[in-house]
C-alpha cells in the first residue's frame, strides 16, 4: 500500500456519519452506549454459558463463541470512531486501516460461518435426536469453530495482501465511519480489477453456501417436524430454534438492507448509515434475543448475578 502524491498528510481520512459539529456529541454518545451494551451483554451471555453445567453443550458452546465474535466484530470499528469523534480527528494511518479491513471482513464472516454451524447443530438435534450426542460431541464441534477461523482468516489474509499493492493518494477521503473494503477499492489511484473480482467472488462464495446450508437444515427440520404427530412436540423442538432463526433474519436482512440502499441511492453517506444496523445493531441485540427467548439462558444469568 503506497501513497501517491504525499504531502505529509494522513494517507486515509475517515469522514464519519456526518459532518455536522452539532451532531457528534450525540453520535459519540448513542455509539458509546450501543458498544458497551454489545460487549456487557455478550460478555455476561459468555459468563453464563461458562459458569453453568447445564448450558456445556453444543448449541450454547457455539452461542459462546458468537458472543465472543461479536464483541470482536463492534471492536473492529466503534473504538476508533469514537476516539476520533472525541479528538475531533478524522485521520486513520495505512496500518490501522488495513487492520480494521483484516478483522472486519474476519469477524462478519465468522459470524456468517457460526450462524451455519448452529442451524446443522438444530438440525441434527432435531431430525436425529438419538445420535445427537454421538454427531455432536466436543471434538466436531472444535474441529467446526476452528476451520471456521482458518477458513475466514485466510480469505480476509488474501484480501489484505491484494490490497498492499495498491496505491493511494495523501489525504484520501473515504465517506465511512470505518475502513470498509468496498469503500477503499472505489478511491483507489490504482487499477482495482483483481481486487474486485475477489472481493465479488468471496462475497458471493461467502452468502451462498452458508445461506444455502442454513435453508438446507431448516428445510429438512420443517420436514420433520411435519411428521411428528404431537403438536405440544413440534412446537418444543422448533421452540430451540426460535432464537436462531432470529439472529439468522437479523444478519441477513440488514445486510440484504445496506446492499439495496447501496444500490438504489448511490449515496456513500446513506450507505453509511445504513451499515450501521448490522455492524452495530445486530450484535447488541443478540444477547437480548437469546436471553429473553432462553429460559435455560436466563435462569443461568440470574444464578450468575446473584
Amino acid at each position: 500500500m503506497e501513497a501517491g502524491n504525499h504531502t505529509g498528510m494522513s494517507l486515509f481520512l475517515l469522514l464519519g456519519l456526518s459532518e455536522d459539529p452539532e451532531l457528534q456529541p450525540l453520535i459519540f454518545g448513542l455509539f458509546l452506549s450501543m458498544y458497551l451494551i454489545t460487549v456487557l451483554g455478550n460478555l455476561l451471555i459468555i459468563l453464563a454459558v461458562s459458569s453453568d453445567s447445564h448450558l456445556h453443550t453444543p448449541m450454547y458452546f457455539f452461542i459462546a463463541n458468537l458472543s465472543f465474535v461479536d464483541i470482536c466484530f463492534v471492536s473492529a470499528t466503534v473504538p476508533k470512531m469514537l476516539v476520533n469523534i472525541q479528538a475531533q480527528s478524522k485521520d486513520i494511518s495505512p496500518i490501522g486501516c488495513l487492520t480494521q479491513v483484516y478483522f472486519f471482513m474476519a469477524f462478519a464472516g465468522m459470524d456468517d460461518f457460526l450462524l451455519t454451524v448452529m442451524a446443522y447443530d438444530r438440525f441434527v438435534a432435531i431430525c436425529h435426536p438419538l445420535h445427537y450426542t454421538v454427531v455432536m460431541n466436543v471434538r466436531l464441534c472444535v474441529l467446526l469453530v476452528l476451520m471456521c477461523w482458518f477458513a475466514i482468516l485466510s480469505i480476509s489474509l488474501l484480501h489484505i495482501l491484494l490490497m498492499v499493492r495498491l496505491t493511494f493518494c495523501a489525504g484520501t477521503e473515504i465517506p465511512h465511519f470505518f475502513c470498509e473494503l468496498a469503500q477503499i477499492l472505489k478511491v483507489a489511484c490504482s487499477d482495482t480489477l483483481i481486487n474486485d473480482i475477489c472481493l465479488y467472488v468471496a462475497t458471493a462464495l461467502l452468502c451462498m453456501f452458508p445461506l444455502s446450508g442454513i435453508l438446507f437444515s431448516y428445510s429438512q427440520i420443517v420436514s420433520s417436524l411435519m411428521k411428528m404427530a404431537s403438536t405440544e412436540g413440534k412446537y418444543k423442538a422448533f421452540s430451540t430454534c426460535g432464537s436462531h432463526l432470529s439472529v439468522v433474519s437479523l444478519f441477513y436482512g440488514t445486510s440484504l438492507g445496506v446492499y439495496l440502499t447501496s444500490a438504489v441511492t448511490h449515496s456513500p453517506r446513506r450507505s453509511s448509515i445504513a451499515s450501521v444496523m448490522y455492524t452495530v445493531v445486530t450484535p447488541m441485540l443478540n444477547p437480548f434475543i437469546y436471553s429473553l427467548r432462553n429460559k435455560d439462558v436466563k435462569g443461568a444469568l440470574g444464578r450468575l448475578l446473584n
